[in-house]
């Protein structure tokens, strides 16, 4: 059984917590720190989009089509759907000579409350460009259409840029393509799982320039790592961790959700790749525990920290507003 990673207190009694695994790892893949049973399978989820659009760089569709580092950024994001993410979404699409019409990520809510609640009072509905992976799907066609490939059947597994992806998913995260586990994403994208251990190794190969790799991959590798860095509010966009921990470390540190309680980073300055996991699937735990490992890696500074504290120490409140407990990171120092 995986160790408690947080507890939430209601007064002073314990009333729920998350267990879950983490792992570090070094250029060499050696383990730098690890909790619980890193080899344990689990989908990346979201957390997999920074290498979903390699394909769409080391093939030279994203320069010639005359893409950009903001557009890169909201390909690899799961963001809110601001009017930000809509408007950079729709630049992507109209650079490929398509329309929203193509995406078939399915409808979703924006994020923000405040945004949901503009939606229906102008006397709209959610659409595919409100999704969080629209970003994502919009790379997707932009390959299909620069190749002349069906943009109809872009999600199918055996569609030829899901194949190329496939291909680059087991390179990167150093697992056996055969060995990779299918599954549907939530936007209806193929995802495939791994170990938690090889999810550590992925985000290491984001930033290391592996010798097994050539130029084109890794000059990929870094564009995205630029991109991220450079417009961390493509990634996820206003109250959001991604965003905030790129932001506020100047991209010293990189960070990348995934739906279930995952949560990778990467650490360009030691070339290390962390990977967390949390069993129950319950959002938000992972963001408590990302801070407190970071903290006790000494891999941000305590000003960084005090920033990015309402991720770490969690008041819990009631509709009234009264603080009844709060939610916190143990045995990760242990």
């Amino acid at each position: 059984m995986n160790p408690i990673l947080v507890e939430h207190f209601r007064g002073n009694i314990v009333e729920s917590f998350h267990r879950g695994v983490i792992c570090v790892v070094d250029k060499d893949n050696k383990i730098v720190y690890e909790k619980g049973d890193i080899s344990q399978m689990c989908y990346p989820r979201s957390a997999m989009k920074y290498f979903q659009h390699i394909p769409l760089l080391t093939s030279g569709v994203f320069e010639n089509m005359g893409f950009t580092e903001k557009d890169l950024a909201v390909m690899c994001g799961s963001h809110n759907g601001e009017k930000i993410h809509q408007d950079q979404v729709s630049q992507i699409l109209e650079k490929s000579g398509l329309t929203t019409q193509f995406l078939k990520c399915g409808p979703q809510a924006p994020a923000l409350k405040k945004d949901y609640i503009n939606l229906i009072r102008s006397g709209e509905v959610p659409k595919d460009i409100h999704n969080n992976c629209s970003g994502k799907h919009a790379g997707f066609l932009a390959y299909c259409q620069s190749n002349n490939l069906n943009t109809e059947t872009y999600l199918n597994t055996d569609h030829p840029l899901q194949k190329e992806i496939k291909e680059v998913i087991s390179l990167i995260y150093e697992f056996p393509i055969d060995k990779l586990e299918n599954g549907m994403d939530g936007c209806s994208a193929p995802t495939y799982g791994m170990p938690v251990y090889n999810q550590a190794i992925a985000f290491k190969n984001l930033v290391y320039e592996n010798p097994k790799y050539d130029q084109k991959l890794i000059d990929a590798c870094k564009l995205i790592v630029k991109s991220v860095s450079d417009f961390p509010e493509m990634v996820a966009g206003t109250d959001r961790y991604c965003t905030d921990i790129m932001r506020i470390t100047n991209g010293r540190i990189i960070g990348k959700t995934g739906a279930d309680g995952v949560y990778c980073l990467s650490v360009p300055d030691k070339n290390w790749g962390i990977s967390i996991k949390i069993d129950d699937g319950k959002m938000g735990p992972q963001y408590i525990v990302a801070q407190e490992l970071l903290l006790h890696l000494n891999l941000i500074s305590q000003q960084e920290a005090d920033d990015l504290v309402k991720y770490h120490e969690i008041e819990l409140k009631n509709f009234a507003g009264n603080i009844v407990g709060k939610s916190r990171a143990v045995n990760i120092r242990q």
